[in-house]
This record gives structure tokens, sequence and C-alpha cells, in this order.
């Protein structure tokens, strides 16, 4: 229960980013205040709880990480290529490193994983944020595709079926099981498409995609380099070096991309990225 309270105490802070009247109440200093009501705020209810032990070191690594990103863009010279590929390469250093380890630290050894989940969910709360707020990047960042998006989305699903499913079967990327139950595959499609797909699409098709665009003036290029990264960031899947999943979620990553581009935001590469993703755990393993 502590544990789940904090996850919905964390919850106020996600949908911020798609609201754009809300941007101007962050500028400023205003940015990294918010940056650490965000970690703070499910933290401090998980120590409260009894969820989460209270180190004050973990306090001060906590910290550390909202003003890192809530400050990040706070100077006019961080504006700069170097800047930008410096903020994204934090976000999976720590993902990936014990840097959050060292802060939710599990009161119960079952609640080790969730609240490393939470740990994820602050940190992306606030890379997104700063990202739209400071950085004044342009996704479409959004939880409701419109009816154009979907048509597009949709549209670019069955391009990556008719290729990207026959490939994976071939190369043992995947195999038939039994169908999921109804309500697993819906509630699976909608965790995609209002978080795990979201997230990814907006990180790497709506923010990296578009400054490679801006970067190198060709749309193509930048389309072909994010979704090679897109693919190469999956060569840790399971196990490393699974070439399999590497190669399904580069197609993967290029039919998002154009759907991004097709579509003018990232949501119609959302909806494209979890019906993918909801097919492969409805029908195969």
């Amino acid at each position: 229960m502590p544990a789940a309270a904090a996850f919905l105490v964390a919850f106020p802070f996600y949908p911020v980013p798609a609201f754009p009247k809300l941007f101007d109440r962050l500028t400023g200093w205003r940015l990294p205040a918010f940056a650490l009501a965000a970690a703070f705020a499910p933290y401090v209810t998980g120590c409260l709880g009894g969820a989460i032990q209270f180190r004050w070191d973990g306090m001060l690594r906590l910290a550390g990480m909202a003003l890192c990103l809530g400050l990040w863009y706070l100077p006019r010279r961080m504006r700069s290529p170097l800047a930008d590929l410096a903020f994204l390469a934090l976000i999976p250093v720590m993902l990936l490193s014990s840097y959050l380890g060292h802060i939710y630290i599990a009161a119960a050894p079952a609640l080790k994983k969730d609240l490393i989940e939470l740990g994820h969910v602050a940190l992306i709360e606030i890379a997104v944020t700063v990202l739209i707020v400071g950085r004044g990047v342009e996704t479409g960042f959004g939880f409701l595709p419109t009816r154009a998006e979907w048509s597009i989305g949709v549209r670019h699903y069955l391009y990556f079926a008719a290729v990207g499913l026959p490939l994976a079967l071939a190369v043992k990327a995947v195999h038939f099981a039994a169908p999921a139950p109804i309500w697993k595959i819906a509630a699976t499609f909608l965790g995609f498409l209002w978080v795990n797909a979201l997230l990814e699409e907006f990180l790497v098709r709506g923010v990296l995609q578009g400054w490679m665009e801006e970067w190198t003036r060709r749309a193509s290029a930048a389309l072909i380099v994010t979704s090679l990264l897109f693919g190469a960031a999956h060569l840790f899947f399971l196990s490393f070096p699974n070439w399999r999943w590497a190669l399904i979620t580069t197609i993967l990553g290029a039919c998002c991309g154009h759907a991004r581009n097709q579509a003018g935001g990232i949501r119609a590469g959302v909806v494209t990225h979890a019906l993918a993703v909801t097919t492969w755990r409805a029908f195969f393993v």
C-alpha cells in the first residue's frame, strides 16, 4: 500500500507536458522547483509509509538528479547540439546504472523492482517536462491521437506487420503462442499508448530525430540514423548481442519515424509502436 501511494502521488506530474497552458507557469527557476517536487513527493510518501528506507545520501542523490535536469537549460549557452546530446545521454545512464538503486532502497525485497520503477517514472517525468518547457522541443506530445493520426499510425503498423512479422518469424526472434485474454491485450495496448511507447517515441522520434533533422537538414538521413540507433539499443534486450531484435526494431523504428514525419507529430508513431508491441505480447513469445 505505501508503494502504491507513492505511485499515486507521482501520477499528477506525469500529464503536465501534455498541457501547453501550464508551460508559462514552469519557466525560469520554477522548472527546477517542479523537478524537485516531482522527485521528492513520491519519494517522501514512500519513506513515510515505510516502503522506502530513508537515507540522507539518497536524498542528496535525488536532489542532484532533479536539479541537474531541471537547471540544464537555464543558461542559454547550454542550448547547443553537444549539450542536447549530453542531456539525452544522462537518461539511459541513470536508468541503466545503479544510481537510482542507491536512492530507492526497498524496505522489503519484494518491493525492490517496483520502487526502481518509481525512480524511472520520476526521472522520465522530469526529463520530458524539461525538454518541452526548458528546451522548447515540439513533438506533438499528448495522450489522445486525432483521427488522422490513428489512420496514419494503423497504416504504418500494417506496413511493419507485412515486413517485420514474417522476418521476425524467419529469424526466430518470436514464436507463436496461445492468444492472451482480451482484457490483457487491451491493458497492454493502453499501457504502451499512454506510457511506454509514448515516452520512447517522444525521446527517439520526437526529440532525437527532430534534432537530427535540424543538424543534417535532411529528414531522410535523420530517419535512417535514429532507426539504426533505436535498433542498436535493442542489442541488449534479453541477451547481448540480440541481433534479431535489433533488426526487427530497426524496421519498427523506420515505420514509426515515417509515421511521425507524415503526421507532423509523434502520436501517429505511438499508435504504430503500441499496436506492434501489443501484437507481439498477445500472440507471440
